[in-house]
C-alpha cells in the first residue's frame, strides 16, 4: 500500500537547537515502512549537515513508539534479494543515529517491538513513560530479530537480551530500566517535562565537544558493529525466506494463531 501521509515530522521550531522527528504512522504503531526508513534516514542526513542542531528528539505519534518493520510489506515480497536490500536499509538509517554529532533522545510511549526496541537501543538516551513495554518479538512468526539483536547486545547484559530475543517476551518500563535499555522512567504526564530536564543540560555543554566525545565513545565500545549488521541483515533474509516465518507473518497479519 502507497504512503501518503508525512510518515516522519521534522520541527526545529524552539530556536535553541533542538530538533523533534516524530514517527507518523499512528494508524500503524508507526511501523518502519519502507517510505518511513527512507524518511527517517534524510531526517537524520538533514540534522547531520545542520550545524545549529544540538540535540535530536524522537518519538512516535499515537499509541505506541514503534512496532517494528511493516510486516505486511515484507510479507508481499518473499525474495532474499529484497530482504537482504530492506536490512541494509534499516542499519544504515539505525548507524545514521550513532554517526550523528549529537544526541538522540528515544522519547518511549506505549509498545516498542522488534526494530523499534532496536531504535531505542541505537539511540544515545532514553526516558520512557511508566506504560511503555518492550520487546524483541520476532520469534513468535518464526524471525529471530537478528538486526535488533545488535543493538540489544550493546545496552543489555548478554543472558538477558538472549532471554528477550528467544522466548519474544515483553518487559515493563521499569525492568527496561534495571537492564539498561533506557535511562529514567516516569509517569506519562511527565515524559516531556523529564526529556526537557536532559535537553537543558546537554545545551549547556560545548556540541564541539559532545560531537568528539560521542564518536570516539561508540568507536572504542563498537568495534565491529556494521560487520555485525551485515551478518545479522543476512540471517534475517534468509530467515524471512524460511516457510515457518513466512507463515507466521501471514498469520499475524491476518490476525490468527501461527503454526
Amino acid at each position: 500500500m502507497a504512503e501518503t501521509e508525512q510518515t516522519v515530522v521534522l520541527r526545529k521550531s524552539d530556536g535553541r537547537g533542538v530538533v523533534r522527528l516524530t514517527l507518523n504512522r499512528p494508524q500503524a504503531f508507526n511501523a518502519l515502512s519502507e517510505a518511513m526508513l527512507a524518511a527517517l534516514k534524510a531526517a537524520l542526513d538533514e540534522v547531520a549537515l545542520d550545524e545549529a542542531a544540538r540535540i535530536v528528539v524522537l518519538a512516535g505519534a499515537g499509541k505506541a513508539f514503534c512496532a517494528g518493520h511493516d510486516l505486511k510489506e515484507m510479507r508481499a515480497k518473499p525474495s532474499f534479494a529484497y530482504y537482504e536490500d530492506l536490512f541494509a536499509r534499516c542499519t544504515d538509517m539505525m548507524l545514521s543515529i550513532q554517526n550523528l554529532p549529537v544526541p538522540v533522545i528515544a522519547r518511549v510511549h506505549g509498545m516498542a517491538t522488534a526494530a523499534g526496541c532496536q531504535l531505542i537501543a541505537m539511540c544515545d538516551l532514553a526516558v520512557a513513560s511508566n506504560d511503555a513495554r518492550f520487546a524483541v518479538s520476532g520469534i513468535n512468526v518464526g524471525l529471530f530479530c537478528s538486526t535488533p539483536s545488535v543493538a540489544l547486545v550493546r545496552n543489555v547484559p548478554q543472558k538477558q537480551a538472549m532471554e528477550m530475543l528467544l522466548t519474544g517476551d515483553f518487559i515493563d518500563a521499569q525492568e527496561a530500566l534495571a537492564r539498561g535499555l533506557v535511562n529514567r522512567v516516569v509517569a506519562p504526564d511527565r515524559l516531556d517535562e523529564e526529556i526537557e530536564v536532559l535537553v537543558a543540560k546537554i545545551l549547556g555543554k560545548p556540541r564541539l565537544a559532545i560531537a568528539l566525545g560521542k564518536e570516539q565513545f561508540y568507536r572504542q565500545i563498537g568495534k565491529g558493529i556494521a560487520e555485525a549488521y551485515e551478518i545479522a541483515g543476512t540471517a534475517m533474509a534468509l530467515n524471512m525466506m524460511d516457510g515457518s516465518a513466512l507463515e507466521g507473518v501471514q498469520a499475524f497479519i491476518d490476525k490468527r494463531a501461527g503454526r
